[in-house]
């Protein structure tokens, strides 16, 4: 009898493990379908005309990526070692691999988000642009496209 017990202890924390870092991924695949949403789904279809230019629009979603962005070092401190189910891009196990770099990829991100100013749809565009250099420095080392 304690054998089974102990063997059902055994499955169901190794079955809590698994749950729990599939949490953790679909938290840091969450985080970075928010930052999309704004950058590309916001910002970006102001940039290419997809949508009218709307200065407040575009404020709250830069305002909503840097707060994003901040996050990142702190979702992405534990490796769930999981893909997230049914997702495109995942996070390459590089990240786990040289923490201090990626994170240190975070403040020119930052940065460059405050640094947007703009007026009209062309100083967004420049902005956006500088802003996608940055996030570009890190989805090329950690990122990886499952589909």
């Amino acid at each position: 009898m304690k054998r089974v017990l102990v063997a059902a202890a055994v499955l169901a924390l190794g079955v809590s493990a698994v749950v729990a870092q599939q949490d953790v991924a679909v938290s840091q695949q969450n985080l970075m379908k928010s930052q999309a949403k704004n950058m590309y789904g916001v910002v970006g279809k102001m940039v290419k005309g997809e949508t009218p230019f709307d200065k407040a629009a575009a404020d709250a979603a830069l305002k909503a990526l840097g707060d994003d962005v901040a996050k990142i070092p702190t979702v992405f401190a534990t490796n769930p070692k999981e893909d997230v189910k049914d997702a495109t891009f995942g996070s390459s196990q590089k990240i786990w691999q040289n923490k201090a770099d990626f994170d240190a990829k975070v403040p020119a991100v930052t940065k460059a988000i405050a640094d947007a100013k703009f007026t009209d749809a062309a100083g967004l565009k420049v902005a956006y642009d500088a802003i996608q250099a940055k996030c570009n420095d890190c989805h090329d080392g950690y990122r990886v496209k499952l589909k």
